[in-house]
């Protein structure tokens, strides 16, 4: 191995350690908690180091997000793929949605509520939030609709998990009702 695969290799392992330690931050204290200072403590290197590899806060957001939306992919499609027929399939992706929302909640705000930087729903969107939107889409088309466009379906009921899922982590919905809400939206959205 070369000395400049070596560095390369070093500069990936520590970018990695960046983004892992603020998701940890993260999910423990809140956003809020995430500072260059800390998180410089925390990894054992520099501020300087720090912003060699991010520009700051938003960036290391951006970082996450990115990282949850490829988890979240893989999770909606592992889910759907154990299920058998469609609206088995939409009912598993919704109940995986929903807990990946409800486990990760500093990464679903890095996604969804917080300024990463990203694009979304634009040419210069990154390749893991297109991977995410495929994920619910390749179920989802399915069971649009005749006549139904199935990216705009896939927004709708996107739209509609969000919304589950940010109102209940915010006590506006209660939880104890979660699995009703959850059969009711893929029963009147998802009805093959």
């Amino acid at each position: 191995m070369s000395v400049q695969e070596r560095k390369e290799r070093e500069r990936a392992a520590r970018e990695r350690l960046i983004v892992a330690t603020a998701r940890e931050l993260a999910e423990q204290q809140g956003w809020d908690a995430v500072t260059t200072r800390r998180l410089a403590e925390r990894i054992e290197y520099s501020q300087p180091v720090l912003y060699s590899h991010f520009r700051g806060k938003r960036e290391i957001i951006g970082a996450v997000a990115l990282e949850g939306a490829a988890e979240l992919a893989a999770v909606v499609r592992a889910a759907a793929s154990a299920a058998d027929g469609p609206r088995e399939r939409v009912a598993a992706l919704a109940r995986a949605y929903l807990d990946f929302a409800e486990r990760n909640p500093a990464v679903y705000d890095a996604m969804f509520q917080l300024d990463g930087g990203l694009a979304f729903a634009d040419e210069d969107t990154p390749e893991p939030l297109k991977d995410a939107f495929a994920a619910l889409l390749e179920s989802l088309s399915e069971v649009a609709g005749d006549g139904v466009h199935p990216g705009l379906f896939t927004e709708l009921f996107w739209a509609a998990l969000h919304g589950v899922a940010t109102l209940t982590r915010a006590g506006r919905l209660p939880p104890e009702y979660l699995e009703p809400r959850m059969e009711l939206l893929v029963d009147r959205l998802a009805i093959t």
